[in-house]
């Protein structure tokens, strides 16, 4: 997915975000991540880190996201 892909944003239950503020601060969060997460994957691409290297380090911090509901 890029960050020009639309997403359907959905709660626990599967059932989709209604709120058009909530969907909009959503997006925009979509949006800032995607571009910080391109300047960080060129600038260590360019600095000689493989990029598959790279693609496991953001993945790794993905998956290691802690849920605020804990």
């Amino acid at each position: 997915m890029t960050a020009d892909t639309a997403v359907r944003w959905v709660q626990a239950d599967g059932s989709p975000i209604a709120c058009r503020e909530k969907l909009k601060v959503l997006e925009e969060n979509r949006m800032e991540l995607a571009q910080v997460m391109r300047d960080a994957f060129e600038d260590a691409v360019l600095m000689g880190v493989d990029e598959a290297a790279m693609r496991g380090v953001l993945s790794d911090m993905v998956a290691g996201l802690k849920s605020p509901r804990r």
